[in-house]
């Protein structure tokens, strides 16, 4: 009956064979590919937005009142313009809406959280504004906060889906570079020990020591003992994705973000070979639209309809795109063809306008004359 034994311990050392734990690494979901890509693209934004200048003027006359102070200098006592406009812009595009509400103290201040309440004839109500760790109980109206929302749902969609998809494609390329020189082992008993429940144990301590040393060390040694078997199976050149790969994907996420919220990717790449260009077509097809959305918000919760129409408004310049001496030229053909004023001109320059009446007139050089009339010293054309 020495058989029927031998198939009985055979059959004992393979179902405890089961019971063995394998020490590995599971794949860890990297939130700061999605993090990365969103603060390069929505941080060029807002760093440029908070170049912009907020000028208030009445007839062409630029107005230095309270207003001004707060827009350009001091929003409230703990942050610069520069600070307020780039929390502002980066709120507006990555939560999709921002509120920002005037305390009795005169300070603007960015709500962390909010509810909003919805009316179909009435004015919107905020409530629960929440400002860092204070929450207001009041309510506010909607014509007492100045609130804008971006309105893009393809960036929220594609943050809720394919970044998704994107993190476990970066996770798994990280760990498979991470471990592309591992060591991959074997390790039993040999023939002359038992699979008994002591022997078990220590096989399993044995396998989780190792494990460990490899893991944490870049030079690691295994001692032979004596009844144990270590057996390698590679040399550690089994591949891996190469530091390109993993960069490429990374680069392809920044360039989605970038092209949803029309940033040219040659400006967040830092192409300088395309730079003139992509500057160019920032500015119109994002930049300053949404300047256009933070000056038309302005001027309807900060001047009256009497004072809209009596000549006052608020515009918001930005950052000069183009190179001001070919700035100065078109506004020298701009006077000089008789389209602009010289003050109209100083005006498209960021520059205070003159109080000599000659700057509000319009001249035409000589060499402008009819199309029926010859210049002076010429013969008349019929």
């Amino acid at each position: 009956m020495s058989w029927l034994k031998d198939i009985f311990q055979r059959n004992r050392a393979l179902e405890s064979s089961y019971d063995f734990s394998f020490s590995g690494i599971e794949i860890e979901q990297r939130a700061y590919l999605k993090s990365m890509a969103l603060d390069i693209c929505i941080g060029f934004i807002a760093r440029t937005v908070s170049q912009s200048v907020f000028r208030i003027s009445q007839d062409n006359k630029r107005i230095y009142d309270d207003w001004d102070y707060l827009l350009n200098v001091r929003p409230n006592t703990d942050q610069s313009a520069a600070d307020f406009w780039q929390n502002f812009a980066y709120r507006a595009i990555f939560d999709n809406e921002v509120l920002v509400i005037k305390t009795d103290s005169n300070d603007l201040l960015i709500a962390d959280s909010f509810t909003r309440k919805e009316y179909a004839v009435l004015p919107d109500v905020f409530s629960n504004v929440t400002v860092k760790d204070y929450t207001f109980v009041r309510t506010f109206n909607m014509d007492e906060v100045i609130h804008i929302t971006y309105n893009n749902e393809k960036l929220s969609k594609f943050m809720n889906g394919m970044f998704e998809d994107y993190t476990e494609l970066f996770s798994r390329m990280i760990q498979t570079s991470m471990y592309s020189n591992q060591i991959r082992a074997l390790a039993g008993l040999d023939s002359n020990q038992s699979l008994d429940d002591k022997n078990l144990a220590k096989l399993q301590s044995f396998i989780d020591k190792m494990f460990n040393s490899f893991k944490k060390n870049a030079f690691a040694i295994v001692p032979k003992l004596k009844g144990f078997d270590y057996t390698e199976l590679a040399d550690g050149t089994n591949g891996g994705r190469s530091i390109e790969d993993i960069t490429k994907i990374s680069d392809k996420a920044v360039e989605h973000v970038a092209q949803l919220l029309g940033v040219p990717v040659a400006l967040v790449r830092g192409d300088l070979s395309e730079y003139e260009t992509a500057l160019k077509a920032y500015d119109k097809f994002s930049y300053s639209p949404f300047l256009k959305k933070i000056s038309d918000e302005l001027n309807v919760k900060l001047i009256s309809k009497k004072e809209y129409q009596a000549g006052r408004k608020i515009e918001v310049r930005g950052i000069v795109i183009n190179d001001p001496l070919d700035k100065l030229l078109k506004m020298d053909k701009g006077v000089a063809s008789g389209v602009l004023t010289p003050n109209e001109a100083r005006e498209f320059m960021d520059l205070e306008p003159s109080d000599d009446p000659a700057m509000d007139k319009h001249y035409i050089t000589k060499n402008y004359t009819e199309a029926n009339h010859s210049s002076e010293g010429g013969e008349k054309t019929e």
